[in-house]
């Protein structure tokens, strides 16, 4: 048999597992199979994975137009085949075409798919040699045009706007910025003498974006001295920690892993007793090693936030809620082929659970920060509407405060300050959409709790 790439390889097993719907993209890059290709090979699977998910809707509206059945129902081992070699023709301008048809053809016959091998030969040639025109004039031309489920871009257009919906198409159609946050600053000078080219984050003194360099394969990496965390997650914590004011001395993180937030909230509030509550038995035994630095003042709970049994017990609570993920698609790229409307009024059920417990959980005078990196509204206001519509002792509260205090500390940098004002809506939520920052999307609302 023909020599396939170890990363070619790869990429097509993970894509696979992602078709059958048996594991996520993220949790597989990072997987011992992928850990143990060289740094060249670890590049070009993740490239591969993610940008084939990426573009799957119009790739395979490409591709199909090429057959002589349009109609056809093909195989998955020859679908994940012609996506593999499709996206490295149209989106990868270094890699010969040669090398593209030729691997793509022999993974369709290693998949057992002999007598399909030459239609995907012939496809892929075919390719190359095609144009297409796409325009994204509407909604539905620019949801092609940009890989996207066009249900998903018409509800953005109707929400936010033509201009704002391509920007969060586009956004998701690239590679997220690798931003870390660092330990102290004597750790940027470390990293630079590892070979890692750092810059200023966009909003957040604390945020520096990774240039180039492989960060993770620092020893201030491995002995967490720099986290990997999006500049938008880490403006969510920055914000809980400021808006009740000095004193805190109780915080619940509802919903915690993986803990970069809860690590956030415990720099930020030394005194603070915190609990950090976490569903998922895998996720919490991951979240209790992480956080096990500050094991003597973080109490790391296995349980459904929901279910809380505390009342009127903390100062903060913050509420991160479990939710679609629609803003952070450049970063999940499957999501947009799982996701189904329906799922929405699944996901808001707990999401009102939760926060009506964080509530109860929450002091008078305290408050409760609730985010979602959705942009949803079923998922948003409309959750916040409702638990406020039936809670008579809480209230919605702004932002503005909050937005200057973390300026006045210098944890936000003056011209960042005066970009997120603009991203508060008029009852006062912040909403960072993906491509007006370069950030996952973000919905932050607070509250207090009266009476």
């Amino acid at each position: 048999m023909a020599a396939i790439s170890p990363a070619r390889k790869a990429a097509f097993q993970i894509l696979m597992a992602v078709e059958r719907g048996h594991s996520h993209s993220d949790d597989l890059l990072r997987g011992k199979a992928v850990n143990a290709l060289t740094a060249a090979d670890r590049n070009l699977a993740t490239a591969l994975v993610l940008g084939v998910l990426r573009w799957q809707i119009r790739l395979d509206h490409q591709l199909q137009a090429l057959l002589k059945r349009p109609n056809a129902k093909l195989d998955a081992e020859i679908r994940i085949a012609l996506r593999m070699g499709a996206f490295q023709i149209l989106h990868m301008d270094r890699i010969p075409a040669r090398a593209a048809i030729d691997e793509s053809v022999e993974l369709a016959k290693q998949a057992g798919h002999r007598f399909a091998s030459g239609m995907v030969n012939a496809v892929l040639r075919k390719l190359g040699d095609t144009f297409f025109n796409f325009s994204e004039d509407s909604a539905a031309e620019l949801a092609m045009a940009q890989g996207h489920p066009a249900w998903m871009v018409e509800r953005w257009a109707g929400a936010f706007g033509m201009e704002a919906a391509r920007a969060i198409c586009r956004h998701g159609q690239s590679q997220p910025l690798l931003t870390g946050r660092l330990g102290a600053p004597a750790v940027e000078t470390e990293l630079i003498g590892d070979g890692v080219v750092l810059e200023a984050g966009e909003l957040l003194t604390a945020a520096r974006v990774v240039v180039s360099g492989d960060v993770m394969a620092t020893a201030a990496f491995k002995e967490g001295r720099v986290r990997l965390q999006d500049e938008g997650s880490q403006l969510v914590a920055e914000l809980a920690s400021v808006v009740v004011g000095s004193g805190v001395k109780s915080i619940l993180d509802a919903c915690a892993a993986p803990g970069g937030k809860t690590m956030i909230l415990a720099e930020r509030n030394s005194e603070a007793r915190i609990v950090a509550c976490e569903s998922s038995e895998p996720r919490w035994e991951q979240l209790r090693k992480r956080l096990a630095v500050h094991g003597d003042r973080i109490e790391c709970r296995l349980g459904d936030a929901s279910d809380l049994r505390e009342v009127s017990a903390f100062d903060l609570v913050l509420a991160d809620v479990p939710c679609s993920g629609t803003g952070t698609l450049g970063r999940n790229p499957e999501i947009r082929h799982r996701l189904r409307v329906e799922d929405f009024a699944r996901q808001e059920e707990r999401q009102r659970a939760i926060l009506r417990a964080a509530l109860r959980a929450v002091r008078p005078g305290g408050r409760v920060v609730y985010s979602t990196c959705s942009l949803e509204r079923e998922e948003n206001e409309d959750v916040v509407a409702a638990v406020l519509d039936e809670t008579h002792d809480a209230r919605l509260m702004p932002f503005e405060a909050g937005i200057a205090a973390l300026r006045d500390k210098g944890m936000l940098m003056p011209a960042g300050a005066e970009r997120l004002r603009g991203s508060l809506t008029p009852e006062g939520y912040l909403r960072l959409l993906p491509g007006v920052f370069q950030t996952d999307g973000f919905f932050v609302a607070m509250m207090e709790r009266i009476g």
